[in-house]
């Protein structure tokens, strides 16, 4: 779990960079929501790193219905969804 966390966690992270390296360069809106989209899966990654590694024990990372559960939820839904959001439309 660990291994593939941090393979997860390079690749979105690489992910994020790209996508600030377009908005810079380009400034449109296609661009600004691939980065927004990247910046949900980034926090996404980051809460399963601290649920890994037991960072927040008070989040309650794991647990149904804690604060930990949903921040993971709503980070991956808001990734999906701009990243969707970029593709499906704007075809990058």
């Amino acid at each position: 779990m660990k291994a593939s966390l941090i393979i997860i966690g390079a690749v979105v992270l690489l992910a994020l960079c790209a996508s600030a390296i377009a908005f810079v360069r380009e400034k449109t809106t296609p661009a600004c929501l691939q980065l927004i989209g990247s910046a949900f899966l980034a926090v996404m990654v980051f809460t399963h790193f601290a649920e890994t590694f037991h960072l927040f024990p008070q989040m309650g990372s794991g647990l149904r219905h804690s604060l930990g559960h949903y921040m993971d939820l709503m980070s991956a839904w808001g990734g999906g969804s701009q990243s969707a959001l970029v593709v499906v439309p704007f075809g990058n």
